[in-house]
């Protein structure tokens, strides 16, 4: 029964995933809005690192070879709660968001392979800015949307010790964003409104490997390399451009003064992942692990914000694990809890000049710093759990600094295996 009620489940909060607004932060006016990182509650406990990491129950949303250990059907969902505080020289903000992250679902086939399909954010738009100038003139910046991700992984374990993985994922989503600037002491001073409504619509292979080696002592030494090759999200939509005045708390449209078709696409260049890891199954494991990525170009009319940002290189260095005390013990629950921690350095390729005058860019880096537990439930399920604390960003150059402390959680349900799911009961 719970597995028709995970599934129902599934399809009828896709719609939720791609429309909730997941993200507060300024930084997400540019381009395509925040790129999430696309992990796991446990790999976000861990400062984020998987593509080394497999396990015989855990999903892996960073290396899609990690599936080839898969032995139990698993259902997962996870959410976070977020609190920003948005700093500027001058001010202080706190936001605060709470989202669905992720759904998924993976089952193995056989003892060399498994399958995994799941529903995530790509990217993120969520942002509404105000400022009153002396005059009384107000702006307001508005944005909304985002990018959603629909994948299926496959991983099969083609020698002893190497495994091979495919993943092909569809994006799709939509943008709005809105600048204002309306005086509203005065209704018969018409204000100025610029839309930019967009579509984005893209596909993706991603290939990863890995390679494990357990020794007699039961040490696992473990390498895993992802390649995202080369994708091409087609963006299609109109910007305009019209006067408008404030009626009755709502803004009503006047004289359009022009109108323009937004047509291009953003070209996101191959992107790889390579790391290492050292461990013993379900007592404890290290990983570090290193991203790197060429800057996302952009073709076609496809936004207005060029000339405030332009993407660069970006990289993402982690290191993360885990450790177990007694998977088995009867005695003591905390025992059996999974501690896990992490940290990471990223440079997120995106430069943005706030100077209207000048050239100056200044490039948007993050730190960060997780930890996490996994609290076991019946039948192998798990309750995990993760705090991470993060900066973004900085103040010098008239820009924003972003504090976040983000609570996941996740419910990672576990069957006891491919056959589980399709077996017909029956009654003797």
């Amino acid at each position: 029964m719970i597995q028709k009620i995970l599934v129902f489940f599934l399809l009828i909060t896709s719609s939720v995933v791609s429309a909730q607004r997941t993200s507060s932060s300024p930084y997400s006016n540019f381009g395509i809005g925040d790129r999430k990182n696309s992990r796991t509650v446990e790999q976000t406990a861990m400062g984020g690192t998987g593509v080394a990491f497999s396990h015989y129950k855990y999903l892996n949303f960073v290396n899609p070879a990690a599936y080839s250990d898969l032995r139990f059907t698993t259902y997962s969902f996870g959410v976070s709660n977020t609190n920003l505080n948005v700093e500027t020289i001058n001010t202080n903000q706190m936001v605060n968001t709470t989202t669905l992250d992720y759904l998924a679902l993976a089952f193995p086939f056989g003892k060399k392979a498994g399958l995994a399909i799941g529903l995530q954010p790509y990217s993120n738009v969520g942002y509404s800015l105000g400022n009153i100038d002396d005059s009384g003139e107000e702006t307001l910046f508005t944005g909304s949307g985002g990018v959603s991700e629909f994948y299926a992984s496959f991983g099969i374990k083609m020698f002893k010790n190497f495994s091979l993985g495919i993943q092909g994922s569809y994006y799709f989503g939509t943008i709005n964003k809105s600048y204002l600037i309306n005086d509203p002491t005065d209704l018969n001073i018409l204000g100025t409104n610029f839309k930019e409504n967009s579509e984005i619509r893209g596909k993706s292979i991603s290939i990863g490997t890995q390679y494990k080696n357990v020794f007699k002592n039961k040490i696992t030494i473990s390498a895993g390399i992802k390649t995202a090759l080369e994708k091409k999200l087609n963006v299609s939509g109109n910007s305009s451009l019209y006067s408008t005045n404030l009626q009755l708390g709502a803004l009503t449209p006047k004289d359009t003064r022009f109108q323009n078709e937004l047509l291009g696409a953003y070209i996101v260049p191959l992107k790889s992942t390579l790391g290492v890891g050292i461990g013993k199954l379900d007592k404890w494991f290290v990983s570090a692990e290193y991203e790197t990525q060429n800057a996302i170009s952009i073709s076609g009319t496809v936004t207005s914000d060029n000339v405030n940002f332009k993407y660069d290189d970006s990289t993402r260095m982690s290191l993360g694990g885990y450790y177990l005390p007694n998977i088995n013990s009867i005695s003591s629950y905390f025992q059996r809890i999974t501690y896990r921690a992490g940290v990471y350095l990223e440079d997120t390729g995106i430069v943005i000049n706030h100077s209207d005058t000048n050239n100056n860019f200044t490039a948007l880096n993050s730190l960060g710093i997780a930890f996490g537990l996994g609290l076991p439930l019946k039948q192998m399920s798990s309750l995990n759990i993760s705090l991470e604390y993060s900066q973004r960003g900085t103040t010098i150059n008239n820009l924003i600094k972003e504090n976040y402390f983000n609570v996941g959680l996740s419910l990672s349900l576990t069957a006891s295996g491919f056959q589980t799911w399709f077996r017909e009961r029956r009654i003797d």
